[in-house]
């Protein structure tokens, strides 16, 4: 069966479609030719050098991220940067680039879905929901078993593979039974979390000002936003492997936090 990167793209946008991403976002693909047949799929947070390079070790014509690659737009192509380096790059080796990511992340049983997986959080719901859509929004909710808090902080860091997680340290909360969960840079959504009854909430890219404001109300845990969102990758591959199971799907192995702890 012949697999083209638009049918790849449909399987994406038929879980997540674009209208679905945020009003400053650029989802969908980014470079190469709709109609080319896709060798095999490479699955990162973001497209680096590295994982261009990896791809074209593996074989994969097809690059899926969940960070656009291009995100503001490319006035020229000169090669004056990594982002049109890589454009570049991609075009030379008829490479495709596709891109799935506030749209992902609004979808159901999408980006913070999968993070309530993870933990183990049961019926969840929407958390900031869009167009009063209960099955479309940003963020999650959802119920665990009462488990004292720091033994859940222990089990955050250990199943999303944090170095070094920062956690509201004035909450005097003891037990966690609701927890809210939002990939990425979810600060935004803290007050939701609150108004949704949450004890604890999980996002990444969490502002100092962020903890002094309602840490004291929720316990908040920012585990990074490498972090949070690797599990994109896990969400991009049951898409495509559950529509075209014969196709060959990689994670890439040679991506990497850009953020580094001492």
């Amino acid at each position: 069966m012949t697999v083209r990167v638009a049918d790849i793209a449909a399987a994406i946008e038929e879980f997540a479609p674009k209208m679905l991403q945020e009003h400053y976002d650029n989802a969908g693909l980014q470079v190469g030719n709709p109609v080319t047949e896709v060798t095999a799929v490479m699955l990162c947070l973001d497209v680096t050098p590295e994982v261009m390079r990896e791809a074209s070790r593996r074989q994969c014509n097809m690059v899926v991220s969940h960070h656009p690659l291009i995100f503001k737009g490319l006035k020229n192509l000169t090669g004056a940067d990594a982002t049109q380096l890589m454009v570049m790059e991609a075009l030379r080796k008829d490479m495709a680039v596709y891109s799935a990511h506030t749209n992902l992340d609004s979808a159901w049983n999408g980006v913070s879905h999968e993070m309530a997986r993870i933990l183990g959080v049961k019926n969840p719901e929407v958390l900031e929901k869009r167009d009063n859509d209960p099955h479309s929004g940003l963020g999650v909710i959802g119920s665990i078993e009462p488990t004292p808090k720091l033994e859940f902080l222990r089990k955050v860091k250990e199943k999303f593979n944090v170095r070094a997680m920062r956690y509201s340290s004035q909450s005097d909360a003891l037990v966690i039974k609701r927890v809210a969960l939002c990939g990425g840079s979810g600060a935004s959504l803290i007050p939701e979390a609150l108004a949704a009854g949450a004890d604890l909430y999980v996002t990444g890219d969490v502002k100092y000002h962020d903890f002094t404001n309602y840490g004291q109300q929720i316990v908040i845990a920012d585990i990074g936003h490498y972090e949070s969102e690797l599990c994109s990758m896990r969400v991009l591959s049951r898409i495509i492997r559950q529509k075209y199971p014969d196709m060959v799907v990689y994670f890439s192995d040679d991506q990497r936090n850009p953020v580094a702890v001492m």
